[in-house]
C-alpha cells in the first residue's frame, strides 16, 4: 500500500448528522483515490462514515500504514486532530487535504501533519508520494501545492500547483473501494429512496464574499456532455438509483453545456429523478423546461437575504425580485424550491431582516433553511471582519463556526429572529393555503410572537469578545 486515504464523518458519532441520516461519499476523497490507481499507484480507502473511532483505531493498529492522506473540512476538524495524534504515535506520515488545513496550516503542522496539499489534491499526490518513498521529507520545496514546516519549526508553503484542465481526461470517482451499496440502501430505508452524488464541474466564478474557493478556485471547468452523461448510465445500470445529487456549486451556470447534456440524457433515454444548487440569474424558461423534462424534483437556490443593501453587500450579483420570479417559474412547473437563508451578516439590522421574511412570503419556496453567518478563514467576509472576529474556545477546540463578530447582534439575538422568521412564514402558508388546522396556527403565531418579543429584548445586546482562554489571545489565529 502507498497510501491509505480516509476522513473523518464519523456518521455515528455526530447526533445533527444521525438525525438527518442523508450521507453521501467524499467524492474529492475517491477521486484523488482513482487518479492514484490510474498511476499506479496502490490506494486503501478507509470510509469512517460508517465507522466508530474504535474501528478506526484497530485498523490503524492493525495495518500501521506508512502514509495516510486525510480530506479534512471544518465539520470533521476534531477529529482529524485526533488522527493524527494516532497516526503520529503508530510512526504514520500525514497529509492533509480539503478547504480547511490552508488557511491553519501552522496549526495542523504543530498539531503533528507533516504536509498539507493546498488545492485539488490529484497531481500534488501523485508528485508528492514517489518524492516522500525516495527521499523523505527533504527537498519537499521542489514540490509545487504544498505547505510543510522546515527545520527551524517555519511554514513552507511552495509556489502553487497549476489545476487540471481536462477534467474529462480525469478517471471517475472510486466509488468501488467503499461500500456504497450501505448509502444507498441507508438512503432507501431513512427516505424511501436510492440516492447518489456526482458533480459535472470544479470552481465558481462568483464572488460571494462569505463562500471559500480553497479547493477549487474562482474559476469554472466543465466536464464534457458525453463524459458526464457516460458516468449517469454507469450509475444507473450498476447501482439503480431511484435519485440523483448534483453536487455542483451552480449546475446550470452555463446555459449551452446545460441544455446540451438535457438533450443527450434525453437521447439515451436517462430520466432519473435529482435534486441541485443553481442560481436565480442563470434559470430562464428554457432551462426551467429542461430542469423538468430531465426529472429535477427541487432545485436549491442560495437566496441568502431578502434585502437587496445585504446581498450588495454581500457581492452575490443576485435581485431580490428575480429570485422571486424564478422561483414561481420553477413551481409552475412542478419543481420544488430550496433556499438557504443567511442571518447575521455583516452590516445587517432588524429592517433586513424584516425585508427577508417577506421575501420568504413572496417568493414561497417549498423549504428554506437558515444559518447565522460566520466567518471563513480564507474568505472576503472574513478578511473584512478580521479585525473585530473572536473566539472563547481554543484553536483545537473550535471551528470556524464558533468565530464571533464583535459589534453584531448577540447569538441570542438571531436565535429569537430565527424563531420569528420560520413560524412567521410558516403561519402565513397556511394562512395563504387556506388551512383550517387551528393548532398549527395557533402554535406558528403564538412562536411568531414569542420570536419578535425576544429580538426586542435582545435587540441591544451585541457581541464582544469573549475572555481569552489560558495560553492564548482571542484572535482566531
Amino acid at each position: 500500500m502507498d497510501i491509505l486515504l480516509t476522513h473523518g464523518y464519523f456518521l455515528y458519532e455526530d447526533p445533527h448528522e444521525l438525525a438527518v441520516m442523508k450521507p453521501y461519499p467524499t467524492l474529492g476523497l475517491l477521486y484523488v483515490a482513482s487518479h492514484l490507481q490510474a498511476k499506479g499507484f496502490a490506494v486503501e480507502v478507509f470510509d469512517s462514515t460508517w465507522s466508530r473511532w474504535d474501528a478506526f483505531e484497530q485498523h490503524m493498529r492493525a495495518t500501521r500504514p506508512g502514509l495516510v492522506g486525510i480530506y479534512t473540512n471544518l465539520m470533521t476538524k476534531q477529529a482529524v486532530l485526533r488522527m493524527i495524534g494516532l497516526l503520529c504515535e503508530l510512526g504514520s506520515r500525514v497529509v492533509l487535504g480539503g478547504p480547511e488545513p490552508p488557511h491553519y496550516a501552522a496549526q495542523y503542522l504543530e498539531a503533528g501533519a507533516d504536509v498539507i496539499a493546498i488545492g485539488e489534491g490529484e497531481q500534488t499526490l501523485e508528485e508528492l508520494l514517489p518524492h516522500l518513498a525516495r527521499h523523505g521529507m527533504a527537498g519537499l520545496e521542489q514540490v509545487r501545492g504544498i505547505a510543510f514546516l522546515d527545520g527551524d519549526g517555519r511554514v513552507v508553503r511552495t509556489p502553487p500547483r497549476p489545476q487540471i484542465a481536462d477534467l474529462s481526461a480525469q478517471p471517475w470517482p472510486a466509488r468501488e473501494a467503499i461500500d456504497l451499496e450501505r448509502y444507498l440502501e441507508t438512503w432507501r430505508a431513512h427516505h424511501g429512496v436510492r440516492s447518489l452524488s456526482l458533480i459535472t464541474a470544479r470552481g465558481c466564478p462568483y464572488t460571494c464574499t462569505w463562500c471559500s474557493h480553497s479547493v477549487f478556485g474562482e474559476t469554472h471547468r466543465r466536464r464534457s456532455v458525453a463524459d458526464v452523461a457516460d458516468e449517469v448510465a454507469a450509475l444507473a445500470e450498476r447501482y439503480r438509483p431511484g435519485q440523483l445529487w448534483y453536487a455542483d456549486d451552480v449546475f446550470t451556470i452555463n446555459r449551452r453545456w446545460f441544455l446540451s447534456y438535457a438533450a443527450e440524457l434525453q437521447r439515451r433515454g436517462l430520466r432519473i429523478p435529482f435534486e441541485c444548487i443553481s442560481r436565480a440569474d442563470r434559470i430562464d424558461e428554457t432551462v426551467a423546461d429542461a430542469l423538468a423534462r430531465m426529472g429535477c424534483d427541487r432545485l436549491w437556490i442560495g437566496a441568502e437575504s431578502g434585502s437587496q443593501r445585504i446581498l450588495d453587500a454581500m457581492q452575490r450579483k443576485a435581485d431580490v425580485s428575480d429570485v422571486q420570479a424564478k422561483t414561481r417559474l420553477l413551481q409552475a412547473r412542478g419543481i420544488q424550491v430550496g433556499m438557504f437563508i443567511m442571518l447575521g451578516y455583516d452590516g445587517e439590522e432588524v429592517a433586513d431582516i424584516e425585508a427577508t421574511v417577506e421575501h420568504l412570503k413572496r417568493a414561497n419556496p417549498d423549504v428554506f433553511l437558515t444559518t447565522v453567518a460566520y466567518p471563513i478563514k480564507g474568505t472576503r467576509y472574513y478578511e473584512a471582519v478580521d479585525s473585530r472576529v473572536h473566539a472563547s474556545l481554543l484553536w483545537a477546540e473550535r471551528t470556524d463556526r464558533d468565530l464571533g463578530v464583535a459589534g453584531r447582534h448577540s447569538r441570542r439575538f438571531y436565535d429569537h429572529a430565527t424563531r420569528w422568521m420560520v413560524n412567521e412564514v410558516a403561519w402565513h402558508k397556511l394562512r395563504q393555503d387556506g388551512s383550517r388546522d387551528l393548532a398549527r396556527l395557533a402554535k406558528h403565531a403564538i412562536n411568531t410572537q414569542r420570536g419578535k418579543l425576544g429580538m426586542r429584548l435582545a435587540q441591544n445586546e451585541r457581541e464582544s469578545p469573549a475572555a481569552a482562554p489560558a495560553g492564548r489571545g482571542w484572535d482566531a489565529d
